[in-house]
Parts: C-alpha cells; sequence; structure tokens
C-alpha cells in the first residue's frame, strides 16, 4: 500500500484530505508541523510527502530543504501544498526541492494525478 506522510497543520484540512487520500486506497501518516514531518520522515520513509508550506516551528520550505539534503530522504517526492496561489509560488516551490506543487484547496482529482505522475505503478 502507497503510503504517504501529510504534514498539514490545519486539522480541518488535515483531517479532511487524509480521510479522501485513505478512501482512495493510501496508507496515511500525519504531523501537525515542519518538525515533526521531518522526523517522521526518517523513521517512517513514506512514498510520498505532501508538504504544507505554511508550518509553525519548522516551515515546509526548510523542512523540504532539509528532506532533500538528507541521504535517507532526498528520493521521496514532494509535493508543495499552499494557501498562497501568487505567481511565483510554484517556482519557490520547485526552487525549495519541491518535485511537484498544488494549490489550496485541493481539488482531489488534480492531486491525484500529480502523486500518480511521482509513484507511477505504485499509486493506486
Amino acid at each position: 500500500m502507497t503510503r504517504i506522510l501529510l504534514v498539514e497543520d490545519n486539522e480541518l484540512n488535515r483531517d479532511m484530505l487524509s480521510r479522501r487520500l485513505q478512501r482512495k486506497g493510501f496508507q496515511v501518516l500525519l504531523a501537525v508541523d515542519g518538525q515533526e514531518g521531518l522526523q517522521r520522515a526518517r523513521e517512517e520513509l513514506p512514498d510520498l510527502i505532501l508538504m504544507d508550506m505554511n508550518l509553525p516551528i519548522v516551515d515546509g520550505w526548510e523542512a523540504t530543504q532539509q528532506l532533500k539534503a538528507d541521504e535517507l530522504t532526498r528520493r521521496i517526492p514532494v509535493i508543495g501544498l499552499t494557501a498562497h496561489a501568487m505567481a511565483g509560488d510554484r517556482e519557490k516551490c520547485l526552487a525549495a526541492g519541491c518535485d511537484q506543487y498544488d494549490s489550496k484547496p485541493v481539488e482531489l482529482d488534480r492531486l491525484l494525478e500529480k502523486i500518480r505522475a511521482l509513484l507511477p505503478g505504485e499509486a493506486p
């Protein structure tokens, strides 16, 4: 089963997205801030990470940079999620090390396409 680490501080967003992904056949691991996300990524080695970019303690920008600098986690695809759908956000996410970017509110079908593109043959 494909394992996705969802790093999201907003409880409603976290609960809604994790339930929707589980119904699609993913196992969802959760973290509520960037520091916990880094720890869970290193412990669990998920297949993919959905990273909110605006997080407490360690923000998603820094957490992604640390993940991509770490030999243990650098190959895990990261999709950056942000509510700030402004010009340049996609480029900023990619520059931080994200493999893909999506804006909030999340449209599940659009996000699933991006997940499947990063995990061919693995994603349900």
